[in-house]
């Protein structure tokens, strides 16, 4: 298959291709381009209750299949995912922008993400429990929670499905998804895969359209048991706010402002390679990328010229054009985020080491910026940045260091460098975060808990403890024995 056969202009509900019920449309368009590449349905209220109506169909089958049968599933699922991970991967750069490269790495890590629940399926254990009457006996058991919903940024439209379809799979859950509007199409090729898999009708279903039609629906649905989300901060908070209502168990996955410490001791070079790594990967729209380069007085110098050769030699063009390793931003909006948290930084006395604005291509491409002398004044100290913008601020000692990474209401992940493993132990218990990487820049895998602290959000996913979100544990006892 190639990747126009997993673009579907339809929302799935209850194993039918539907329009809207207005017939209304939203267009997609291409990043790098411009050009519109589709439309889909703009759904909103009725449509999102009568897919919720048919995942609580399914799910009274679906909840008592046997772990044996869900992991089947999702290994042919795993198989379907990856004997067509190149024209996913298409889709993916079309409709968002990044390079092939990094679309083909996302679509394998979906792949990786149901492949470990599928394993994990199989391993939802429960307890017997000491009992402290001679008479009874004390189980603790494990059920899917029930109806998920689950709502997808568009920064990583395909991975961010696979955390929260995969673990509903593996459960017994069934789910309605909403993929967001500006990447819609690797969120609905996830129905053309489930099918493929052999999944029956109203297992998965998938919306697009009004978010606040379809998240209105999704967070007071009394059918709905569990509310899954990744986005920005206050959209979780208010998502939260009307899954209260019916005391829904929510899982979010927030924004961040990750600090990415170098101190003095550290291997420079693979400082300025983690830092590349972690800042540029999709054009900095990545809510764990860095976004506070912190660097030690002795080497600060020599950090900031490193790190601006290496942002100066990056590709930028369309993610289906080879070399490239930085594409367009998502839309004019972001181009213009950008460039006002470079125009804020040099009127407090930044300055642009290299990059600093739109690129000459136009569009919505952005020019790889390192700012240098970046102090707590300016703007990108507490907001995410969300683009190809690198502010290295300046140091001088490890508990400064500490201070300045911990000084925000957020806490998903941070990054340091360090040869010196007294430092390691002690910085990475010290730093307020959820994730932490030592000499690494990228540390995103389906093995380990993803999830934050603070205000970046409740609740892991991926691993064993992300699993463990989407079951209900129950206590039975058994007397009279």
């Amino acid at each position: 298959m190639n990747w126009a056969d997993f673009k579907r202009d339809a929302n799935l509900i209850d194993g039918q291709w539907v329009g809207a019920d207005s017939g209304g449309t939203i267009e997609v368009t291409n990043p790098a381009t411009g050009e519109v590449i589709g439309t889909v349905p703009n759904a909103g209220t009725d449509e999102t209750r009568r897919a919720i109506a048919a995942a609580e169909r399914a799910f009274e089958s679906f909840s008592r299949t046997t772990a044996d049968e869900r992991a089947k599933l999702l290994r042919r699922l795993y198989t379907a995912i990856m004997d067509n991970q190149r024209a996913l991967a298409e889709l993916l750069t079309i409709e968002q922008g990044k390079p092939l490269t990094e679309s083909m790495g996302e679509v394998g890590a979906s792949a990786a993400y149901v492949l470990w629940f599928s394993e994990e399926a199989r391993r939802v254990y429960g307890d017997v429990i000491p009992s402290p009457w001679a008479e009874r006996r004390i189980l603790a058991t494990k059920q899917p929670v029930g109806v998920v919903a689950a709502i997808t940024p568009w920064n990583f439209p395909s991975s961010m499905a696979a955390r929260k379809i995969g673990p509903a799979l593996a459960t017994g859950c069934t789910s309605v998804m909403k993929p967001a509007t500006q990447t819609p199409y690797s969120g609905l090729a996830w129905g053309v895969l489930c099918e493929q898999a052999g999944y029956p009708k109203g297992v998965v279903n998938i919306l697009t359209g009004s978010a606040s039609a379809i998240g209105g629906e999704m967070t007071t649905n009394p059918i709905v048991r569990k509310i899954t989300f990744t986005g920005s901060t206050p959209i979780g908070k208010l998502l939260m706010k009307q899954a209260a209502d019916t005391v829904k168990r929510v899982s979010m996955e927030l924004g961040g402002n990750a600090p990415f410490v170098i101190f003095d001791d550290a291997d420079l070079d693979k400082a300025v390679e983690g830092a590349i790594a972690s800042k540029y990967r999709n054009s900095g729209q990545t809510c764990v990328c860095a976004n506070r380069f912190y660097a030690q007085a002795g080497i600060y110098d020599a950090f900031v010229e490193k790190l601006a050769a290496a942002s100066a030699k990056l590709k930028v063009g369309s993610g289906l054009e080879e070399g490239v390793v930085q594409g367009p931003l998502i839309d004019d909006k972001a181009v213009a985020k950008t460039e006002s948290f470079v125009a804020d930084a040099l009127a407090k006395g930044g300055k642009v080491v290299t990059g600093g604005g739109r690129h000459a291509l136009g569009g919505q491409f952005f020019q790889p910026t390192v700012i240098a002398d970046a102090t707590a004044e300016m703007n990108f100290a507490r907001e995410e940045i969300f683009g190809p913008v690198a502010p290295v601020f300046r140091f001088e000692t490890e508990e400064e260091a500490v201070r300045l990474a911990n000084d925000t209401e957020f806490g998903l992940a941070c990054y340091f460098y360090t040869r010196d493993l007294a430092r390691a132990f002690r910085v990475s218990e010290n730093l307020r975060y959820g994730q932490v990487g030592i000499n690494a820049g990228v540390i995103t895998t389906e093995v380990a808990p993803f999830g934050g602290v603070k205000e970046s959000g409740v609740g892991r996913e991926g691993s064993k403890y992300g699993i463990e979100e989407y079951l209900d544990v129950k206590y039975v006892c058994i007397g009279g024995l």
